[in-house]
């Protein structure tokens, strides 16, 4: 039986480098703990990092996606936003030729960016397709009955979420089943925006949720990402316009790590803690963020050219927790 490599180990080793080069076939494709593991030798598992295809998933198209739901009106007139959410087991590929059995909301890691308006009604019908029994967790203020925690949903079972949309802000959801740390880290989480009744100055809007994945189950990760696949934004660098706002909506939902961050390159963005407000906070190029803890931040870049945006631990980017925007255009055109 081959023996799991450690993160260290595979850094040392160079799999997913800072220069973002071809993936190793050092790489581990790991089964649930103590399961087979393929040869690591085998040349079949080569590839580009960044550049992993998923019939369900795709960074680039997640980075923008957001599932504002079926509107309808209730009694009171009020709007209703009602989402279809089911828990999946589904064998995921986080780099070339390493899988991942994860735990998925609607079969992706991370599940949809759900996105209300406050005092809307959110009805969420929740269908447990796994394997395993899971809640849903949603941040944000509502009664005790809807909170995900006691209500625990077993596999075959259904329960539907309703209530209203508040604060305005950005918050995200979560299996509270135990154990939660578990739940978390096979990939039961998403962003879920709540957006103000005036709205916010229009953006460019883009979803980040910082993750990880402990491919070979010893409590470490061995790969690190924004939505989940290593040096994504690298490979495929983020088209933004010069004197464009930019809006990113950032959820760290990191486990086994205590905190994760964000730094950009060039430039410095205004950061709203939690979007609970429609004015800023501060007014800096570097954050630092909890597991949970989410912010809005917005930012210009008025020149032309390629700028990296990563975590600022040297080693979660390392591991794939780097990307890049590339600027085109003026500020006058």
């Amino acid at each position: 039986m081959l023996k799991s490599l450690s993160r260290r180990q595979l850094l040392a080793r160079s799999v997913v480098g800072f220069a973002g080069v071809a993936a190793s076939s050092r790489l581990v494709r790991a089964a649930e703990d103590g399961a087979r593991r393929v040869n690591v030798h085998d040349p079949r598992l080569t590839g580009t990092v960044g550049r992993v295809v998923d019939p369900l998933f795709d960074p680039a198209g997640f980075l923008e996606s957001f599932d504002t739901g079926t509107i309808t009106r209730d009694a009171r007139g009020r709007t209703v936003r009602s989402f279809e959410i089911r828990a999946v087991d589904r064998e995921i590929e986080v780099a070339p030729g390493v899988f991942f059995p994860a735990w998925t909301y609607n079969g992706t890691v991370p599940g949809p960016t759900l996105r209300a308006t406050e005092g809307d009604l959110v009805r969420v019908e929740f269908l447990n397709g796994g394997s395993h029994p899971h809640t849903m967790h949603f941040h944000g203020v509502h009664s005790a009955n809807m909170d995900g925690v006691f209500e625990v949903v077993h596999p075959g079972e259904r329960f539907v979420y309703e209530f209203e949309a508040r604060p305005f802000g950005l918050h995200l959801y979560h299996c509270h089943a135990i154990p939660l740390k578990k739940h978390i880290a096979k990939g039961l989480y998403g962003a879920f925006v709540i957006d103000p009744r005036e709205g916010r100055a229009p953006a460019r809007e883009m979803v980040m949720i910082m993750n990880g994945f402990d491919t070979n189950f010893d409590g470490e990760n061995e790969i690190y990402a924004v939505n989940s696949i290593p040096f994504a934004y690298r490979q495929n660098p983020i088209a933004v316009r010069a004197g464009e706002l930019q809006r990113i909506y950032l959820v760290n939902a990191l486990e086994f790590d205590l905190i994760n961050s964000f730094h950009l390159h060039a430039q410095f963005f205004k950061l709203n803690r939690t979007g609970t407000s429609l004015s800023h906070h501060d007014f800096t190029d570097t954050i630092m963020m909890c597991q949970g803890e989410r912010h809005i931040l917005e930012f210009v870049y008025d020149e032309p050219g390629r700028y990296m945006f990563h975590a600022h631990q040297s080693e979660f980017a390392e591991l794939g927790w780097m990307g890049l925007f590339k600027v085109t255009g003026s500020v006058t055109t």
